[in-house]
This record gives C-alpha cells, sequence and structure tokens, in this order.
C-alpha cells in the first residue's frame, strides 16, 4: 500500500484534487497506476496466475467506475482518459 504522500503527488500529477481521494476521478488514477505496476510485474513473471487474476480484477473495477463517470459527467471522463493516457470504453 502507498503511502499518503505517495498517494498524494499521484494525484497531483494526474491533475486531480488530492484531497478528495474519494471521487470517481481519484480512483480511477490510483487504480491506473495499480495497473499499470501489476502490468510490469506480470510481464517479468510469467507463471504468476494469482497476480494476474488480481490485474484482471483491477481492470473490470476501473471499467465500471470510467462507466459510471461516463454517464454522471461526460466532459470529467474525457479530460480524465486525456491526462491518464487510457483508452475510453
Amino acid at each position: 500500500m502507498k503511502y499518503s504522500k505517495e498517494i498524494s503527488e499521484l494525484l497531483k500529477d494526474a491533475g486531480i484534487d488530492a484531497t478528495n481521494v474519494g471521487s470517481s476521478e481519484s480512483q480511477v488514477a490510483l487504480l491506473t497506476d495499480r495497473i499499470k505496476s501489476l502490468t510490469e510485474h506480470c510481464k517479468v513473471n510469467k507463471k504468476d496466475v494469482h497476480s494476474r487474476h488480481g490485474l484482471v480484477k483491477l481492470v473490470a473495477q476501473r471499467k465500471k467506475l470510467l462507466k459510471y463517470l461516463r454517464k454522471t459527467n461526460m466532459e470529467s471522463y474525457g479530460e480524465l482518459l486525456d491526462k491518464l493516457a487510457i483508452r475510453g470504453i
């Protein structure tokens, strides 16, 4: 688990308010960081099935949050996709 300083720096880099970690945008940014690190881990450790399963769960969770964000705030959704350099649903 990351420390609060690392989380706040990560959110500041993504251009999101670092004090509101419960917002959908913040959660997507944090999940994206975890997904990137797990992806690198899975590239190195190809037989680590448990980590791959966790990675699939994180991707599904991020997808659900992005779907919610797209329905509720389309403008924020588009900005977040650009800031984090991820594809849309």
